[in-house]
């Protein structure tokens, strides 16, 4: 159901917050009632390190200078993580996302996709110093050099315990760009500090999922843009394109009577409309410019957004304002 954004500087512990909030709900889950909406919630935590994604991705200085300008490896990274969260996000599903995720634009992006599946986020800023988190770093990197040393190769640990490089960590806390409560994309924002023991979780269930007494599952409404209606009739689309098209006949027949006049006024009635009168311009309209009039027209209200006895007055008026701003 809900997707949760974590957040922040490289090595500032989101991987343990993370585990901390997928243990929570899963213990929060299970102790609900089997009549409780939420009790079917499957929690979901995904990150570089479920992904087998090497943090060598983000290092720039390994890449050519075509890679180097274009982030090819980090966006594809992205790309795997953006498909991941795809493939589980539904009403059904709480997502845990792991990550730096420092680009507003990408926080965005998922708050889209959450958006269209009409399921609440959440962003929780792991809020570490920048000293604190360059120390982590460091000391990794010392414990790497070491272990490395002891087995005379490669030092081995978990992926999610391997340090970056000086300079990728660097480069990642540069391009870091913080969340903003304000922004509709970052809030709900919880900050978790390097000294809590625990995320809010009780705060971030209470803002996705709601109080058990209020029923859990909270309703998202997706943007009017992008919701698709159904046409009230099967044949909607069909009288649409027939009757755009019999006015512009009309208008393309009274053209051959008055060859290169502007102006005039012709009736696109029908009998039953016989007030219908299209305006033509001081410049003469040839076809080009009326089929794309059409086309524009018939993309505008394809999804039902005029009942069939109105198309031809509708198309008219379409017609008459075009004309008469150009």
């Amino acid at each position: 159901m809900p997707l949760i954004i974590l957040t922040g500087y490289p090595t500032s512990g989101k991987t343990h917050r993370a585990k901390q909030l997928q243990t929570y709900l899963q213990s929060r889950i299970s102790s609900l009632p089997t009549t409780s909406p939420s009790s079917s919630l499957r929690v979901h935590l995904i990150s570089d390190h479920t992904l087998s994604i090497a943090r060598s991705v983000y290092n720039l200085e390994t890449k050519s200078q075509h890679e180097r300008s274009n982030n090819a490896s980090e966006k594809d990274a992205r790309a795997t993580i953006y498909a991941a969260v795809k493939r589980v996000l539904s009403t059904k599903d709480v997502v845990i996302l792991d990550g730096a995720n420092y680009i507003k634009g990408w926080r965005y992006q998922l708050y889209c996709e959450s958006k269209a599946v009409r399921t609440p986020h959440c962003v929780v800023h792991v809020g570490t110093p920048v000293e604190k988190a360059r120390e982590v770093n460091d000391g990794r990197l010392t414990g790497r050099t070491a272990l490395a040393g002891e087995n005379g190769g490669e030092g081995e640990s978990r992926e999610e315990e391997q340090p970056y490089e000086s300079e990728c960590w660097e480069n990642l806390v540069y391009r870091y760009e913080e969340p903003n409560a304000m922004a509709r994309w970052d809030a709900p924002l919880f900050t978790v500090l390097w000294e809590d023991e625990m995320p809010p979780c009780e705060a971030i269930w209470d803002a996705l999922v709601g109080p058990d007494a209020e029923g859990g599952k909270k309703a998202v409404r997706p943007n009017q843009a992008t919701v698709l209606k159904a046409p009230s009739s099967e044949d909607y689309l069909y009288e649409l394109d027939k009757s755009t098209q019999a006015i512009l006949n009309k208008i393309l027949e009274w053209a051959k009577d008055h060859l290169g006049e502007g102006g005039g006024e012709v009736s696109v009635g029908d009998g039953a409309d016989e007030e219908l009168v299209v305006e033509l311009p001081a410049n003469p309209v040839g076809l080009p410019a009326l089929q794309r009039l059409r086309r524009q027209f018939i993309s505008l209200n394809r999804q039902n957004a005029v009942p069939v006895k109105r198309i031809r007055e509708s198309f008219v008026g379409y017609l008459n304002d075009s004309f008469g701003t150009a």
